[in-house]
């Protein structure tokens, strides 16, 4: 298992363009794919990212690091692919000391088509320096650069403790749900942040550094131990999972203005729970994982043990995705780096459909697309964020044809598998990744040094009308 971020260190405001190269004048070489594990940078050497695969890339940070977040869902639209695009989200920290933490409600706005440079977004409470001596062409210039920039709004919300993971309700998305490295689970309400963000500009300050004191709406310590499982009923408003480092599961039941909180725990994991699945299309079927390598299969009816259990890795099983396109399909990723994907009717029997050994460290986060059901997003500790479409077949000719035309400017991996849709790397210690359900091919990611927003370009933004 690989929880914790390394050394959190509170984020500068600071420019994170890609490398450049050490010289202009050589004359340059195809260029290479570098694989993490694989390969290794010779002296001199520097990693630069191709801009021309991303409709959009921008990274941004909320302060410290953030171990786990959420996309909170909006009434901007259901199904959007025209930029700009603003959307809004939930995140918690993981700071130095127990009460410095927060979590951060922000919405990023004006995020305009084909931005791919990796640096941090401007908060709307920031101002920007200008050269008192430019030119009025230049001061238009940057006028015009700032008003394309994307802006970030913010406020936080104390937490006492790191948070381990944070959920925001799909039914609901003002109430939200975190797990503390303290052992509690809380319920959070956080609709009048949510409000005032809704009627931000961006030319209006909010947030800043003050720390909203709101007290939590639930908040429970049953768990005997802390833990980072956690996930809402996308059937059920309200009905909650909360999972701990000491194999137990505890099932919550809204009531009125509050939740109940069953206090015998669901009990079948040998080792801690480290995720959690609602089935999407049953409201008392749940899925979990374990350190001790299983995926189990939960019916809330049928009493406090599993229904279903499978070995699904050698080793620890980090997290798990239940594909709500495919119901039948669930997505699981392993402490040695490798994922695999499992048909659900054929669990008590070869249920494996397939199993990808391509990253070299444990994977810490995994999710199948909202809209395209054959595709899922992988993150993993050896710092890649990894797309992949399992529909895809390997076409020896029209690969051939692709590499005649391509072989003067980069020289591709033989070993790449064809499934393998994207690779985005650059962060360092990267932790966890979220599609986005309104915007079509957007993903959210998550790491030491922050966030970053990106829209690969080979990845549809628009969805085929039900009359195709």
């Amino acid at each position: 298992m690989v929880r914790s971020l390394k050394n959190p260190k509170k984020a500068k405001r600071k420019n994170k363009g890609s490398k450049k190269s050490e010289s202009s004048s050589v004359p340059s070489a195809p260029a290479k794919v570098w694989q993490p594990g694989v390969d290794q940078l010779e002296e001199g050497e520097e990693l630069q990212f191709d801009p021309s695969t991303y409709n959009y890339l921008r990274a941004f940070s909320i302060g410290w690091p953030c171990l786990s977040f959420d996309i909170v869902h909006d009434s901007l639209g259901l199904i959007r692919s025209e930029f700009p695009h603003t959307f809004y989200g939930v995140a918690g920290t993981q700071a130095e000391q127990a009460s410095w933490n927060y979590l951060g409600i922000f919405k990023l706005s004006n995020i305009s088509g084909k931005k791919r440079e990796l640096v941090p977004v401007s908060t709307a409470d920031n101002d920007v320096d200008m050269d008192s001596e430019s030119s009025s062409d230049e001061d238009d210039d940057d006028e015009d650069e700032k008003s394309s920039q994307p802006v970030l709004h913010l406020h936080k919300v104390a937490h006492q403790g790191c948070v381990n993971r944070i959920r925001s309700m799909i039914q609901r998305p003002h109430i939200c749900a975190t797990w503390a490295d303290t052992g509690h689970v809380q319920v959070w309400d956080i609709s009048t942040l949510l409000n005032a963000l809704a009627e931000s500009v961006s030319d209006t300050t909010v947030g800043g550094n003050s720390i909203h004191r709101l007290s939590p709406i639930v908040k429970f310590g049953g768990h005997k131990d802390e833990g980072y499982a956690i996930d809402w009923s996308p059937i059920v408003p309200g009905r909650l999972v909360s999972g701990d480092c000491n194999s137990s599961i505890h099932l919550w039941e809204p009531s009125a203005e509050t939740w109940n909180v069953d206090s015998s725990p669901f009990v079948g994991h040998a080792a801690s729970v480290e995720d959690l699945q609602w089935s999407p299309t049953e409201a008392d079927v749940f899925a979990s994982c374990s350190v001790d390598g299983t995926i189990a299969i939960w019916d809330t009816r049928l009493g406090k043990s599993p229904a279903l259990s499978v070995k699904a890795h050698n080793t620890d099983v980090n997290v798990i995705s239940w594909n709500r396109l495919a119901s039948c399909m669930i997505a699981s990723g392993s402490d040695d780096g490798t994922f695999s994907i499992r048909d659900l009717r054929l669990i008590k029997g070869d249920s494996l459909v397939a199993h990808f050994e391509y990253h070299k460290q444990p994977i810490t986060s995994i999710e199948w697309s909202p809209h395209e059901a054959s595709t899922l997003a992988v993150a993993s500790a050896d710092n890649q964020l990894t797309i992949w479409d399992l529909s895809l077949e390997k076409d020896e000719e029209e690969e051939a044809e692709f590499k005649t035309k391509m072989k003067e400017q980069v020289n591709v991996p033989q070993d790449l598998p064809p499934q393998l849709l994207f690779v985005h790397q650059g962060q360092k210690d990267l932790k966890e990744l979220h599609w986005h359900t309104q915007i079509p091919g957007m993903v959210m990611s998550t790491a030491a040094d922050g966030f970053n927003v990106l829209m690969p370009a080979n990845i549809d933004t628009t969805l085929p009308s039900a009359d195709a």
